[in-house]
């Protein structure tokens, strides 16, 4: 990377004989040593702390050490710093910034000289300027900009990690997964970083720059962000718009028409090129995968090391009291009466940095959380939290403990209610966090993280406080669950559980098993509702597709089971893939009026869309290949008007479609595309096939491209 150098001597100093006709700031060789070939192909780009070279090309006048200087300035804003280029093979001073020139760096008409900045300068791009100095004058350059970021290779950066496993992973990978669904029946989606794609770079660059704290105090920012906490916080906020002008606009439920269904991004890149192109106008919609895989993106490009992690049955606490109400109907169906809510999943970042303002065991991963849920000092921000804050229940450790903690650790309240009277109470200790997942390094497989965060000693501890204050409000009527698959309801008596059998695919029967079991000594006439509702993964259930009700005996120590089926007819027009069924059962007991609550919630899986690309899945750049796609109709009925979608950002340009008037059971649909990498890194393919009989996407298939330089 040459560049063309201007001058500007001031009036009146006249001109040192010798004068520097170019640059060169040996960007491959930088980039290569810096780790961050790829990052950018218009500025050079370094790590802090770490030694980066530029090769100085003078006219035909050689520069002569003995009669003048040369000084570098490096400027941020309005902020700069003299730095004296000096002969010498001394260790560079990791605190300030140096100017070197070792033995056989100087040639006729060049010289090279090693800049290196401070292990906790700040994350910014720089201006460089050139001073070639006499006693009598002086002749000034400007040589160009280079873009400064963390470096976690570096002891002593704040944002060091050890191995170098997890910086391949967690800074240099361009890949990740996000896992989905339900604890016990969870699925996993690609999404591709993007941190290598032209413009990627300096949108994030563009992202600090807008923010509030640097429009607010421009010095005070750009001082503050050699702090990865700071950094962080900042970015966190900038990922939603809700303050500032920052990235993505989200959007839960309704239509989403005038944006993108956040179900159908699959990449970062695309999201910030259509922030940067819209001149910093929000990006319609994001969701809490989107949000957290954006800021992940941010994050690994800025050099702090970062993962997407999913907390199933995550709680959003939102008065803060770490308890979940949650309202049934005396027939099972869910009520939106609560304004907290369990999640099925919920998706956040964990960032690696040392906390030098917490102290040493407060080092290592924090949860940053950029969706915009609830505020925290004013802002739509949340973290950074220390991780091994929320396992020892430590909840006023900033940012947002207490709020990180109920996610994973609250308490459910589940209330059955006749009219508006309480009727029946059942506490659920272990459901939220049940499970807190993390792509794995170097592979797909998930890593369990629910250890990290939460601690059964702790839990017991906390369990036995919330018995006891919930026991003072209502002794009689306060119960327990075990933790097991669905959430069960007993008494000294009786005993109900809620299982589903398999896992339930589109077109085919939902089956399910309803266990009471009596160890009184006594008969009982029972009531069984069981209703089944649709949710999304983030809300309550809306209105029911599906009821049951019938009335049983149960004698004595006798196990009762009950077998139910929901055939395929009775769900297919209301259940996409994406839905999730929350099916309850409440068992009441004719004589004593007591009732029982179970619930399952769960997932539907659907046929897989298949997509193979000729001669393999790794492609070079810039030269075609074709990929087939394709999906057979395993519904038991004709679908009208079938759609199989291809698109893939760095891959095909825009949508490509195939469409059937008519979809015969067993019948395939299927698309072929050529596709062309225009730049090295991991792509994704993603199919999705719809039909007119269902207003939502029945199934989606994500595939990953590995393109090499060709």
């Amino acid at each position: 990377m040459s560049s063309k150098v201007i001058s500007f001597p001031p009036p009146g100093t006249g001109n040192s004989q010798c004068q520097l006709k170019f640059v060169d700031f040996e960007d491959h060789e930088n980039h290569n040593s810096h780790e961050t070939d790829g990052l950018s192909k218009k500025h050079l780009v370094v790590r802090r702390g770490k030694p980066f070279k530029v090769t100085l090309l003078f006219t035909t006048q050689t520069w002569n050490p003995h009669r003048e200087s040369l000084v570098l300035e490096v400027w941020l804003g309005n902020r700069s710093e003299r730095i004296p280029v000096q002969f010498s093979e001394e260790r560079y001073n990791p605190y300030s910034w140096s100017a070197k020139i070792y033995p056989g760096d100087v040639h006729p008409q060049s010289v090279r000289v090693h800049i290196c900045s401070p292990v906790q300068s700040s994350v910014a791009l720089y201006d460089l300027v050139l001073h070639i100095e006499t006693r009598q004058s002086r002749r000034s350059y400007r040589l160009g900009e280079f873009v400064l970021l963390c470096n976690p290779w570096l002891k002593d950066d704040p944002v060091y990690i050890p191995l170098d496993a997890q910086i391949q992973e967690y800074i240099k990978s361009d890949y990740g997964v996000v896992y989905m669904g339900t604890p016990h029946q969870n699925n996993s989606r690609p999404w591709s970083f993007g941190q290598y794609e032209p413009g990627v770079l300096e949108a994030c660059l563009m992202l600090l720059e807008v923010s509030p704290q640097h429009r607010r105090d421009e010095n005070k920012d750009y001082i503050r962000r050699a702090d990865p906490v700071y950094l962080s916080r900042v970015i966190c906020a900038m990922v939603n718009c809700n303050d500032d002008k920052g990235i993505l606009d989200g959007r839960w439920h309704g239509n989403y028409e005038d944006g993108v269904n956040p179900t159908e991004w699959s990449g970062s890149a695309d999201i910030l090129h259509r922030w940067v192109s819209s001149n910093c106008s929000p990006v319609r919609y994001g969701q809490c995968w989107v949000f957290a895989s954006v800021l992940c993106t941010v994050m690994r490009v800025l050099g702090i090391p970062s993962r997407v992690v999913t907390v199933f049955n995550a709680a959003h606490d939102g008065d803060g009291n770490l308890k979940i109400e949650e309202y049934y109907s005396n027939t099972g169906e869910k009520l939106n009466l609560s304004k907290d809510s369990i999640w099925n999943f919920h998706v956040w970042v964990e960032c690696w940095m040392r906390r030098g303002d917490l102290g040493a065991e407060f080092d290592g991963w924090q949860v940053v959380d950029p969706t915009p849920q609830e505020k925290s000092a004013g802002v739509y921000w949340c973290g950074p939290c220390p991780v091994v804050a929320v396992r020892q229940r430590c909840l006023g450790a900033p940012y947002d403990t207490s709020f990180i903690y109920a996610s994973v650790d609250a308490d459910i309240i589940k209330l059955i209610l006749q009219g508006w009277k309480e009727v029946s109470r059942v506490l659920d200790r272990e459901s939220v966090g049940q499970l807190i997942y993390t792509k794995s390094i170097g592979s797909d497989a998930p890593e369990n993280l629910t250890g990290t965060y939460k601690s059964k000693k702790g839990k017991t501890r906390s369990s036995m406080v919330c018995i006891c204050v919930m026991s003072q409000h209502d002794a009689r009527s306060e119960r327990t669950t075990p933790g097991s698959s669905s959430s069960g309801g007993m008494s000294a008596g009786l005993e109900v559980s809620l299982s589903i059998d398999g896992v339930p695919s589109v077109g085919e029967s939902i089956s399910m098993c309803v266990t009471v079991t009596n160890r009184s000594s006594s008969p009982r006439l029972l009531e069984e509702h069981l209703n089944a509702q649709i949710k999304e993964f983030n809300s309550n259930p809306e209105q029911s597709f599906w009821k049951s009700y019938k009335e049983v005996r149960i004698q004595p120590c006798e196990v009762l089971t009950l077998q139910h089926t929901i055939s395929p007819s009775e769900y297919e027009s209301v259940l996409a893939d994406d839905d999730i069924v929350n099916m309850a059962v409440v068992i009441n007991d004719v004589r004593t009026e007591e009732r029982f609550l179970a619930t399952q919630e769960f997932s539907m899986s659907s046929s897989q869309i298949t997509i193979e690309i000729e001669g393999g899945d790794s492609i070079q750049m810039n030269k075609e290949h074709t990929a087939q796609v394709s999906f057979i109709n395993t519904f038991t009925k004709t679908l009208d008007g079938a759609v199989l979608t291809v698109e893939g950002s760095g891959l095909l340009q825009g949508k490509h479609k195939a469409r059937m008037v008519l979809l015969q059971p067993g019948e395939k649909i299927e698309k072929t595309v050529t596709i062309v990498a225009t730049s090295a890194g991991t792509k994704l393919l993603m199919a999705t096939f719809s039909h007119s009989n269902s207003t939502k996407v029945v199934s989606r298939s994500f595939h990953k491209v590995s393109v090499t330089a060709a």
